[in-house]
């Protein structure tokens, strides 16, 4: 069963941060709609903020190019959007699995928000209500988690 999303953070016209995902080009039925509302969202509750989007070919290159968004760009927070589907072998877990533990590591060491919208899921029924609504979309989850982790990241920082 789905859980609602967060709801949205407060508009803030003063914040100028900067944001880059990375988005598999692999499923991109399924992660275009997410990257449209990761956009829009951020667009509308920090209209301040560059966007900048980076593809991977596909969910497994996503830290990859994390790591060298992280590096090279330095951004405020990345967002990773992508789908796996679950397949008759374990593939998708294992990558599912190296996805995660590298994102969740790139986050920490750096001490930058990556926020992982990398999905795993069982079939396209699952895909079309995570990714393709209005009203419920990961990619508007990941936005909102975005923005609430940097604006509490910048107020650990002026303490």
């Amino acid at each position: 069963m789905l859980s609602p999303i967060p709801t949205r953070p407060r508009l803030s016209t003063a914040a100028s941060n900067r944001i880059v995902i990375v988005a598999s080009r692999y499923n991109w039925e399924f992660v275009e709609p997410m990257v449209t509302r990761a956009v829009e969202e951020l667009s509308a509750v920090e209209p301040g903020t560059k966007v900048e989007v980076v593809h991977a070919p596909g969910s497994f290159e996503i830290p990859f190019l994390a790591a060298n968004v992280l590096q090279k760009s330095k951004p405020d927070a990345v967002i990773c959007l992508g789908v796996i589907f679950k397949g008759e072998t374990g593939h998708a877990d294992l990558i599912a699995a190296s996805v995660s533990d590298t994102l969740c590591r790139l986050s920490v060491e750096k001490l930058v928000p990556v926020i992982h919208g990398v999905l795993l899921l069982n079939d396209q029924e699952q895909a079309k209500e995570r990714c393709l609504g209005a009203e419920m979309n990961r990619g508007t989850e990941a936005a909102r988690a975005a923005v609430e982790i940097v604006r509490s990241s910048k107020a650990l920082s002026t303490r």
